[in-house]
């Protein structure tokens, strides 16, 4: 049999593997974080027909004469080329702009991937949406998230808890007149919070005398001389103590003109509930309570590989590690050259249809061609054997 047979045969096996591909790509053209594939060819075994010949005295070299077998498919590899955002505003749709992949889980296995369109299951859970697959990241103990533990299930459970924290200090700023009438009182009223959240008032009452400021605390039972140095600054007391919560007056100043003293802040605060949250481009994840404050819950994981196009596809837009991918890196978006995180956006397909409809032209056109070396020979075996007649 003639070898170009075979190596039309080969031609229509490589190229439909090219349609194969192209046909996926221009399928998934609107799937969420979707990477392009492309398929590369190379030679087979070629055979020797004549050896190469060295020169000899009078007499030229000469160079081998070989005969092709065909074409083999050498590789389909994966273009991991940015896809254009789209905006859909759901707090729970995630873009990673730059490199990296989310990590999530199913069973026991650990997968990767660019589409981030996040949902919640009735357990509060944060999973993909249509799999289940879990993501991966780092939960938040009282606010604190610790990057260099090992990554678990992101859990964000409406109505989840802030529980209360106990007053232990408070700032007071501002000015006394230093020219004030004597016999000013001024009154400051702080809320604060014991342990279970219950909510009571402390109160300073700063008094002008002859000789200058007082501080008084606990319903005026204790009065604190007060000093100013030449600067206005407040020399003393810097701090003291109101049922139990230390107050903290360093800020305070004593110059003419306005009485302007007031409370800053306190560290106290009632229990709440979460209500919403936001995500950051760092992947930090920072809920938003009834009690009108808001807390780190989680942080969202990142990965990255070394050979990012040695991972294998393992269907429902999820990657799987390879002998060839090398392990997964994993740790905080937008540190160690991983891509940072867009809210309420998802990474739309890198298909680019222009080049994936050339492609499809230059199969089948490839295709009809090596058909055509098989008709060709064909029809010269016919003659061969009509030689017999």
């Amino acid at each position: 049999m003639l070898r170009s047979l075979f190596s039309g045969i080969s031609g229509l096996r490589a190229h439909q593997t090219m349609l194969d591909v192209v046909g996926n790509n221009i399928a998934n053209v609107n799937t969420t974080g979707y990477k392009t594939s492309q398929t590369q060819f190379q030679d087979t075994l070629s055979q020797l027909i004549t050896s190469a010949s060295s020169a000899q005295d009078g007499t030229g070299g000469t160079n081998p004469a070989q005969v092709g077998l065909g074409v083999k498919v050498a590789g389909v590899t994966t273009s991991f080329t940015q896809g254009s955002s789209q905006l859909t505003g759901r707090s729970t749709d995630m873009m990673i702009q730059g490199d990296g992949f989310f990590v999530v889980r199913q069973g026991s296995q650990s997968y990767y991937t660019r589409a981030g369109s996040f949902d919640f299951d009735s357990t509060g859970q944060m999973v993909i949406a249509g799999s289940g697959a879990l993501v991966q990241g780092w939960m938040a103990v009282d606010g604190v998230v610790d990057t260099n533990s090992a990554t678990s299930d992101l859990r964000i459970p409406t109505g989840a808890l802030m529980a209360a924290k106990a007053t232990t200090s408070s700032i007071f700023e501002g000015n006394l007149q230093s020219d004030a009438d004597t016999g000013t009182v001024l009154t400051r009223d702080v809320t604060v919070y014991d342990s279970a959240g219950n909510e009571s008032t402390v109160s300073l009452q700063f008094t002008k005398s002859a000789t200058g400021w007082s501080v008084s605390t606990d319903g005026g039972t204790t009065s604190t001389a007060m000093t100013f140095a030449g600067d206005g600054s407040l020399t003393t007391p810097t701090s003291l103590t109101a049922s139990g919560i230390t107050v903290d007056l360093s800020t305070i100043t004593g110059f003419a003109g306005v009485n302007t003293v007031k409370v800053l802040s306190q560290d106290g605060y009632a229990a709440g509930t979460l209500e919403s949250f936001s995500l950051g481009s760092d992947g930090v994840i920072t809920g938003t309570f009834s009690n009108s404050l808001k807390q780190v819950i989680g942080q969202i994981a990142i990965a990255s590989f070394n050979n990012p196009a040695g991972l294998e596809k393992a269907g429902g837009s999820l990657f799987q590690t390879t002998a060839n991918s090398g392990l997964a890196q994993v740790g905080t978006p937008g540190s160690g050259g991983r891509g940072t995180l867009v809210g309420g956006s998802l990474e739309m397909s890198n298909v680019d249809l222009s080049q994936e409809f050339t492609s499809l032209i230059i199969a089948q056109r490839g295709f009809q061609a090596n058909s055509r070396i098989i008709t060709t020979s064909d029809t010269i075996l016919e003659e061969l054997i009509n030689l017999k007649r």
